[in-house]
């Protein structure tokens, strides 16, 4: 049992696993915000076109529903709920483009970041090489060569 609880402990610490969990819970946390947002501030304008508050509400009745004389009904009804699968896409759509705006923004965030990490590395290789432009030059072996002949011929 000991082994047992040390290997899930070993699973649980994982950094996947944690990050897994981050994710979960900010997902969890994004979902509220969107669904606040398309049910507060964009489905009553959708409403306001097809007229009524309650998108789930609009419904087409194929089959009314069959009630007897004592209030029992006998067969159900037969509604096609277009309202809900409006309500539906509409949500699909809205959540997936706040979702491409955020990695949109995120992109954008990444590529900023990238070309200023391109920056540095050209001003740190320009700087390198401004320095070792700087340093004197250690002359070449034709060059001592050529001092050595010089000196002898001089002797």
């Amino acid at each position: 049992m000991k082994k047992f609880a040390e290997e899930f402990k070993t699973f649980i610490m994982r950094g996947n696993v944690l990050d897994m969990a981050v994710g979960v819970v900010v997902a969890t946390a994004f979902g509220k915000i969107t669904t606040a947002l398309i049910n507060n501030i964009i489905m009553p304008f959708i409403a306001f076109l097809f007229g009524s508050r309650d998108m789930t509400a609009l419904n087409i009745v194929v089959r009314e529903a069959v009630v007897n004389a004592e209030g029992v009904e006998e067969a159900a009804a037969i509604v096609i709920g277009f309202g809900t699968f409006v309500a539906a896409i509409v949500d699909f759509i809205l959540i997936a483009f706040v979702v491409f705006l955020i990695i949109k923004v995120a992109n954008k965030a990444g590529e900023k970041k990238r070309l200023e990490a391109e920056a540095k590395a050209a001003a740190e290789a320009e700087a390198a090489a401004a320095a070792a432009a700087a340093e004197p030059k250690a002359p070449t072996t034709e060059e001592l060569l050529a001092q050595i002949l010089e000196e002898l011929k001089s002797k």
